[in-house]
């Protein structure tokens, strides 16, 4: 960056363009700073992350040990996301998403100055990844609701997808440049360039203003209107209340679009879309490729999740059955992929895949970030992440199970037909709940018979 943001930071309104563009978003000065910050932020992450485990393996000499301090960082979205999504919820969103990034920039930087003097050990690195792992079950809802409070909520799924295209991109820039910084500053230098990333986007928070027809999130607006709502007689105390993590709980689990979300996801997270894990054992064994093969098919992914956010951004109403249906239509891809009789079918499927794959998240994430009201939101992303990270940790093991089993086809093929059947009985299931259903009398009868509309009598 050559400028400051300025302190204003004006909006422009909404141009009068096409209102489907997967860009329109981008249409609002801060988002555009957002995603410039994300970009940022991005790069630095993938910078450390790129170098992260060959210092574990240099520090140890065990791959063990290098799985474990991933799962330490992990561990904390599992046991404290729900009051980590509460946090978000009870504070001022830009002033958490500040505050937390700042933090993650000086666990970056402590980690860059131990690496630097060789004080860096296997009890500080756990530390520090525990450290991070909590630290970021209130950074990652805090910046993804920030993202969605600049632009109004007809433009979420823009939002949303254009930031699964920075993500992206951060990622190639950012493992690019630590090769090039390890090899000419050290490994330090990926740490420092990450704790860097993190101080800027903190510096650019401040200035954000939310967009014509946004609605921003703001924690102590959101409690004094508690008390209007349900009565002025309320105390502080009852109010602070309204603001645990039991009242979000609740609402997930009374929410049927949210449980519906949630089993659609996990059917496919466990028996689907770990292709780094199904196709690499497909590509090097039935199909008989080696590690340039499965780098093309990786390839041909990246390429479909990038297609898949641009179509997905151009949503402005995604819903559960979208979500259902594409990851229904992914799934019986899936099985045909399973069935490819060489690495060139295989490559004409897999594009399609990814693009239904990431047009999916895309509709699945906006229904999740903008279907709970305002002040539940953080706490409804907490859940997600609970869970989420659940069936992220139990899916690979169940999988590999599945292909000792079945075999990498097999695994795939019933992977796939068990998604599709999943989400097809879901959709039976909610018809026949639904279904309009008449009362029909017969002459001479007291109690009256239901029959579903359309049935004979």
């Amino acid at each position: 960056m050559t400028s400051a943001p300025s302190s204003a930071l004006p909006d422009s309104a909404p141009s009068k363009g096409a209102p489907r563009s997967p860009w329109r978003s981008l249409r609002y000065r801060s988002m555009r700073w957002w995603s410039v910050a994300n970009f940022v932020s991005n790069a630095g992450t993938w910078m450390q992350l790129t170098v992260q485990n060959l210092l574990v393996l240099q520090i140890t000499g065990s791959a063990a040990a290098t799985g474990l301090s991933m799962s330490v960082q992990a561990a904390p979205a599992l046991l404290v996301s729900l009051l980590g999504g509460a946090a978000v919820d009870r504070w001022p969103r830009k002033l958490t998403a500040a505050v937390s990034q700042a933090l993650l920039g000086v666990v970056a930087f402590v980690t860059a100055v131990l690496v630097a003097l060789g004080r860096l050990d296997m009890t500080s690195l756990m530390v520090l990844a525990a450290v991070t792992g909590t630290i970021a079950t209130v950074d990652g809802p805090a910046c993804a609701l920030l993202g969605n409070d600049l632009v109004p909520k007809e433009d979420v799924p823009s939002a949303i997808g254009v930031g699964s295209l920075v993500h992206n991109a951060g990622r190639l820039v950012g493992a690019a440049l630590a090769g090039v910084a390890v090899g000419f500053l050290g490994t330090a230098s990926a740490y420092a360039a990450n704790g860097l990333s993190f101080l800027f986007v903190a510096s650019v928070i401040p200035f954000l203003r939310p967009a014509p027809g946004a609605v921003p999130q703001a924690a102590a607006g959101v409690r004094a209107a508690i008390p209007k709502q349900r009565g002025a007689g309320r105390s502080v105390r009852g109010t602070d209340q309204d603001m645990t993590v039991r009242q979000g709980l609740a609402f997930f689990a009374r929410r049927p679009r949210l449980l519906a979300l949630a089993c659609v996801t996990a059917v496919s997270a466990v028996f689907g879309r770990n292709y780094g894990l199904t196709l690499a054992v497909l590509v090097t064994g039935p199909l008989a490729g080696g590690a340039g093969e499965f780098g093309t098919v990786s390839t041909v992914l990246a390429v479909g999740g990038i297609l898949g956010a641009v179509l997905g951004a151009r949503m402005r109403r995604p819903s559960v059955r979208i979500v259902g249906v594409l990851a229904a239509s992914g799934a019986l891809l899936q099985v045909v992929a399973g069935l490819s009789p060489s690495l060139a079918v295989l490559l004409v499927l897999v594009l399609p895949m990814a693009v239904v794959e990431s047009v999916s998240d895309t509709a699945g994430t906006s229904v999740l970030q903008t279907d709970p009201p305002a002040h539940l939101r953080g706490r409804v992303l907490g859940i997600w992440g609970s869970i989420g990270t659940v069936w992220s940790l139990g899916g690979p093991p169940a999988l590999g199970l599945l292909m000792e089993l079945a075999g990498a086809r097999g695994a795939l093929v019933i992977g796939g037909l068990i998604i599709a059947g999943s989400i097809a009985a879901g959709f039976a299931l909610r018809a026949r709940r639904t279904a309009p259903r008449v009362v029909l009398r017969t002459e001479g009868d007291d109690v009256p018979e239901r029959a579903a509309l359309g049935t004979a009598a």
